[in-house]
């Protein structure tokens, strides 16, 4: 397993978790995406860049009181991370809780994020990562 690109991986997600968007810039390429399951994901939207990633941000903290993503399995896939985990988020106008399993491919080159995409579940991920239990 690529060490580097797990712990660049994980290093993003904590970032998010503390709601730093600047850490989280500095793990990114200026070119990212970000494919996100819950902030735009019903309506397929994709965030660009750095500017993209701020983007997600402030509509994730508008609509979201709580939103954690903790990740426990993680596979070295080439020059993907693929890792799965729970996701907790509250709604900040409504009080609804989402507890969801959660997948994420993640594709790190030059030691940072360019591109992440986000599943409500393991075998979502893993069919977007070509792979299998």
């Amino acid at each position: 397993m690529s060490q580097e690109n797990v712990e660049v991986v994980r290093q993003t997600v904590k970032a998010v978790n503390q709601r730093d968007i600047e850490k989280v810039i500095s793990l990114t390429d200026p070119g990212a995406e970000l494919h996100s399951a819950i902030v735009g994901g019903a309506e397929g939207s994709v965030f660009r860049g750095h500017d993209g990633f701020r983007d997600w941000f402030a509509q994730s903290m508008a609509s979201f009181e709580e939103l954690t993503t903790e990740l426990t399995e993680f596979r070295d896939v080439g020059d993907r991370v693929v890792a799965f985990g729970n996701i907790h988020a509250r709604g900040r106008e409504s009080g609804l809780e989402l507890d969801s399993e959660t997948g994420w491919v993640f594709t790190v080159r030059d030691g940072r994020v360019l591109r992440a995409e986000g599943f409500l579940s393991r075998e979502q991920a893993l069919e977007a990562a070509g792979l299998s239990e």
